[in-house]
């Protein structure tokens, strides 16, 4: 379900434990990239990274979006 209007603490828990590599020796020494629309919290993409260095130590993960909310860079309104 969307997590757009859901508090940050309540993204949070939702997300928390919700991605896991299935293969984690074909992401061994590789840079993943993680896209995301846009993003609010980061509570998504933070828990998805976790997940990736949690299961491949040795994997670079980097993170692109195409938006940041307003709130997230401090400028609410």
């Amino acid at each position: 379900p969307s997590q757009a209007l859901r508090p940050r603490r309540e993204r949070a828990g939702n997300v928390a434990g919700a991605f896991a590599v299935v293969r984690p020796e074909r992401l061994a020494g590789r840079h993943v990239l993680l896209v995301d629309d846009v993003v609010t919290t980061g509570s998504t993409l933070l828990s998805c990274a976790e997940s990736i260095l949690a299961a491949v130590p040795d994997c670079r993960v980097s993170i692109a979006a195409l938006a940041v909310s307003r709130r997230e860079l401090g400028e609410e309104g």
